[in-house]
């Protein structure tokens, strides 16, 4: 397993070679600091501790400000394990382009926007009721139960507060990646606002490579054709 921590800086286009129009999310990936290595002997598991982000010092306490003084480095605002991560040491730098390549497939993990209280509609996706013919039921709750059991099952759809939780979305395509900028590009979208944080791990379902495809690069003068991907 690898992976790497970054943060979501919104959503473009890029053209491929054969003039297909591309979607792709920026990512920016700072570099990670390996802050804790954790082993099956001491930890009865195995992980790498990555930060990213530089913290200001005034909003970090003690315990956190030591932590990251015994890996030689400013306190962080984003801190993540990553479990049977291997081939780093304490203290390392993790560049994006030291752990993916283009043409790889990733999953993404973030924190979705929050939406607020909203109802059942909003929230399930379910149908409202009749809105004329003397209807009073329009977009209020129906029947949320039997009257034989006489109570509310569990997991009943109801209305509550809405996205603001952990999702993840498998098997999106690395188009490039941007060494000099510490920029990564993923096929689609991936879950939560702009400048919200992201855990990019290699695929579980999908551990395969691809061939990465031709980018159409347009600068002032000239058209040039990316085929590394990178």
């Amino acid at each position: 397993m690898k992976g790497i921590l970054g943060k979501k800086l919104g959503m473009s286009q890029v053209f491929l070679n054969n003039g297909q129009l591309v979607p792709v999310t920026i990512i920016e990936v700072q570099p990670n600091v390996v802050s804790q290595v954790k082993t099956n002997v001491k930890d009865k598991y195995s992980s790498l501790q990555l930060a990213t982000f530089d913290l200001r010092v005034t909003l970090s306490n003690k315990p956190t400000i030591g932590h990251f003084k015994k890996a030689d480095s400013q306190p962080k605002r984003f801190v993540k394990e990553i479990r049977n991560m291997n081939g780093f040491n304490h203290k390392d730098l993790i560049n994006v382009a030291d752990v993916f390549t283009a043409g790889e497939f990733v999953d993404v993990q973030g924190t979705s926007k929050g939406k607020g209280f909203t109802g059942r509609i909003k929230r399930h996706n379910q149908s409202r009721g009749p809105m004329g013919h003397g209807s009073g039921l329009h977009r209020q709750m129906g029947s949320t139960g039997s009257i034989n059991a006489n109570r509310v099952f569990k997991s009943q759809p109801m209305p509550g507060q809405m996205g603001n939780v952990k999702r993840s979305v498998a098997n999106l395509e690395v188009i490039k990646v941007d060494k000099e900028n510490n920029y990564l590009l993923v096929k689609g979208s991936v879950p939560g606002p702009k400048q919200g944080f992201l855990v990019i791990k290699q695929a579980v379902k999908k551990p395969i490579l691809k061939t990465p495809v031709s980018l159409v690069v347009r600068n002032q003068n000239t058209t040039t054709e990316v085929t590394d991907g990178q």
